[in-house]
Order: structure tokens, then sequence, then C-alpha cells
């Protein structure tokens, strides 16, 4: 079985109030790794701006990936939209 950890943020209440709340989007993650039978490994939720990647869950996220860096342990990272991820697509890549 696959297996993925989801990355939830939202940087402002206005943002949370137009259905891109921290509830929603892992609600709708959670929905979608059901669907296609993938196990969810860790759920990291963030309320920091996406200019950059200086946020604490971000930070979290790859520090455990680098502990799983020698394990054969394949991981998705799943998010609800792009802009849930990063504001600069160049910084994303």
């Amino acid at each position: 079985m696959r297996k993925a950890d989801l990355y939830i943020r939202v940087s402002t209440d206005e943002q949370a109030d137009k259905g891109y709340s921290q509830r929603d989007q892992e609600d709708r993650l959670r929905k979608y790794c059901e669907l296609k039978s993938i196990s969810i490994r860790n759920i990291y939720v963030e309320d920091h701006s996406a200019k950059s990647f200086n946020r604490p869950e971000w930070q979290k996220y790859l520090s455990n990936l680098r502990k799983l860096k020698n394990s054969k342990v394949g991981t998705l990272l799943l998010f609800t939209k792009w802009d849930r991820f990063s504001r600069n697509a160049g910084d994303a890549y």
C-alpha cells in the first residue's frame, strides 16, 4: 500500500473562511486517500505564509524525510491546491 504525508496550510483567517480551512483540506485529502487506497503516515498543519519554505511544519516534514532517506519506504506528499504548498513555483521545484 502506498503511503502519504498530508500538508495542510492556511495563512489568513480569510482563507479559512472561504473554503480553505484546515479541516476542509484534511477532509478532502483523507477522502482522496481512502478512494485511492493510500495510507496516511503523517499530517502537517501549517499556518504560515507560502512566500518561503521557512515554515515550522515544513521544516519538520523535511527533517522526518531525512530520517527515512536510507529506508526503502516511498512516500507521497499530498496537498489540496498548489497555492497551499507554495506561492513561488521556482522555489517549489
